[in-house]
């Protein structure tokens, strides 16, 4: 009986060691099974990162070209600014070395002229010149007087007490203004009119 018993109980042990081994065996291979899946994981995201960065490269080579042609596009915008205003003052000096050339002969002329007067008209007709190029160019002279004052457009040299003349008006330009394509170019310097204190408008 006793014998038998420990037969059973052996049995028994056996029995418990072959499940505890059979568990043991099933979760190593679960763990092998969720090792192989991170293994997975992992190499997909290694995968993804590496796709990633090539994208990235690709972005920065293109941010770097971009910077470059728009580096070359700043530079030709402004080498060509350069050479229209080059152009542009060559014009110019070439209108103005005709109405030197002008100018030069009327002084000649005027000297070996006995009449003055002859030297007058010449710087005369030069200046209309002058001053028609200049027009041409865009220039035109700022109208002050008679006119309110404008800070904007007038510089005030002198104020001058007096009653004959409306409050806050120019009265005498002492040097003409002008403005060019209508921006000031030089305000013009004038007197202005101010009521005395206790007078009338």
């Amino acid at each position: 009986m006793e014998s038998s018993k420990k037969e059973e109980h052996g049995g028994n042990k056996d029995k418990n060691t072959m499940k505890k081994g059979q568990e043991e065996s099933k979760n190593v291979e679960e763990l092998e099974k969720c090792l192989e899946e991170e293994k997975k994981r992992a190499e997909e995201f290694s995968k993804s990162l590496e796709a990633e960065k090539k994208k990235t490269d690709e972005y920065l080579n293109r941010l770097k070209y971009l910077q470059a042609d728009f580096e070359n596009y700043r530079k030709r915008v402004e080498r060509e600014k350069e050479e229209i205003a080059s152009r542009e003052k060559a014009r110019l000096i070439t209108r103005l070395l005709v109405i030197l050339d002008e100018l030069e002969l009327a002084i000649k002329n005027g000297k070996e002229a006995e009449r003055k007067d002859i030297l007058v008209e010449g710087v005369e007709m030069v200046y209309n010149k002058l001053q028609k190029l200049l027009c041409e160019e865009g220039l035109s002279e700022i109208q002050a007087l008679g006119k309110p004052f404008n800070p904007e457009l007038h510089e005030a040299a002198l104020v001058v007490q007096t009653e004959e003349h409306p409050n806050n008006t120019v009265i005498e330009e002492t040097r003409k203004g002008f403005m060019l394509n209508g921006k000031v170019v030089r305000p013009s310097t004038v007197v202005v009119a101010k009521k005395p204190i206790g007078g009338s408008c």
